[in-house]
């Protein structure tokens, strides 16, 4: 009989529950402690409209829905194969802390109770979880176990799906039926992977001559992909060549584009948007806020709306940089306007979309890097019929203090969606905004 190992303790940072309202599900049949200190912090992020706000009131209301009429001291069965969650209120700072940490703020008072179930509970493990690099550090320099939140992290980050692949030494017979046969050519007679699913673009090459294709998971077929200028905007390179044909092509109902800043990410989904818009009732432009160097929006001045302009200011300008495509008098530049007068096109921060009526609506997300695992699955869950969701962003760039190049939630994405036949990813990789911004990418 296989002998049941001892139960770990895991004790929850406030920054774990905001990332994910339901991580107290997620740590098999080990014990679950929330310190007192966790729910004053809660406290403060249950008024907004923001994700957070939304996840800090989901897991107030998950835990009373749990708690019932028992004491929050009391151990809480989690459920089926699950382990307990309590409540550990507040503990006197011991020496040690106190002389380490004398200030005594909620990340200190949560080291203070970290301290005490380790010293209390001598037999078992006990990890303290939290997405505070330095809360880590400081919990390891008092010889406390203290780890990141795993479940939702890519394996592998260099492993990450591409959605691109280069195959050379492609005979020159498959590279001309490609161009020759506008129903495709059966996959099968690439040698490819039998086990690839999902919309796959490929570089065939066969020396001085290349074709693009796409491979279609439905009808397992390659089609060559064509460069084609979409609302003024022309592809120049082959990566924003398939990025285009994933936007525009109405059986791909979810798009991830990831690329550094230049590759045209943002500017691509905004075109395919316009030249689709009889397509779709609407077109959403939004953009989470994360606010610079941590300070709150309350720090800028004037109205709302102009606390949220230089956030979404950098849509305006991709707006802005497709309007110059046309002269004034153009069909084009004047539809965009009266696209944005009649609301057909609306540039938004994220927040103010819930609620919204996401039905036959071309739905871009921008600086999707900044948003967790599981704020993506809330806002792809509120897609209705005929909708298309984009998401895009650069991996390399967080301003999110809790999240890093494997957890955001659009590497996320990437790697759990590749398989399916409404997905599609391209990594876009050389920049196109100007030689200046090329090499400052590169070199700074």
């Amino acid at each position: 009989m296989k002998k049941k190992h001892n139960k770990k303790l895991f004790i929850i940072d406030t920054n774990v529950l905001l990332h994910d309202y339901k991580c107290i599900y997620n740590f098999e049949e080990n014990d679950v402690i929330i310190p007192i200190v966790v729910l004053e912090e809660l406290d403060k992020f249950k008024r907004g409209n923001d994700l957070i706000n939304f996840h800090a009131r989901e897991f107030t209301r998950e835990l009373d829905k749990l708690s019932g009429d028992m004491l929050l001291t009391a151990n809480i069965p989690l459920g089926e194969n699950l382990g307990n969650l309590h409540i550990e209120t507040g503990r006197d700072f011991s020496e040690k802390v106190s002389q380490s940490f004398p200030e005594r703020t909620a990340d200190h008072r949560i080291l203070a109770i970290a301290e005490y179930v380790c010293n209390s509970n001598k037999n078992k493990a006990v990890v303290l979880i939290t997405k505070d690099i330095n809360l880590r550090m400081k919990a390891k320099s008092l010889g406390i176990i203290a780890q990141d939140y795993q479940n939702d992290k890519v394996a592998n980050i260099d492993d990450l799906y591409k959605g691109i692949k280069v195959m050379e030494s492609i005979t020159q017979d498959l590279i001309s039926k490609l161009y020759e046969l506008p129903e495709g050519v059966n996959a099968s007679d690439f040698n490819l992977d039998p086990t690839i699913k999902g919309h796959q673009f490929f570089i065939m090459k066969n020396n001085g001559s290349s074709a693009l294709a796409h491979y279609n998971p439905v009808n397992k077929m390659l089609n060559r992909v064509i460069k084609q200028t979409t609302y003024g905007i022309e592809p120049r390179n082959a990566e924003q060549t398939f990025a285009l044909e994933a936007l525009s092509n109405p059986e791909i109902q979810l798009v991830s584009l990831t690329g550094k800043a230049g590759t045209g990410k943002t500017l691509l989904a905004l075109a395919a948007a316009l030249q689709q818009h009889k397509r779709y009732k609407q077109i959403f432009l939004a953009r989470p806020i994360v606010p610079l160097a941590n300070r709150d929006l309350g720090f800028l001045p004037g109205d709302v709306k102009e606390k949220m302009e230089p956030y979404m200011q950098p849509l305006y300008d991709n707006l802005t940089v497709i309007k110059h495509k046309f002269s004034h008098q153009s069909p084009e530049f004047i539809r965009i306007n009266d696209m944005m007068k009649e609301e057909k096109l609306v540039i938004t921060p994220l927040a103010y979309i819930r609620g919204r009526s996401l039905s036959s609506i071309f739905f871009i997300v921008d600086e999707a890097q900044n948003l967790t695992p599981h704020e993506i699955k809330t806002i792809i869950t509120r897609a209705g019929e005929g909708t298309k969701m984009v998401f895009t962003g650069d991996i390399e760039q967080i301003d999110s203090p809790y999240l890093d190049t494997a957890s955001n939630g659009l590497s996320y994405l990437s790697d759990k969606m590749k398989d399916q036949d409404v997905f599609a990813h391209v990594n876009l990789v050389k920049g196109e905004r100007s030689f200046l911004a090329e090499l400052a990418s590169k070199l700074l």
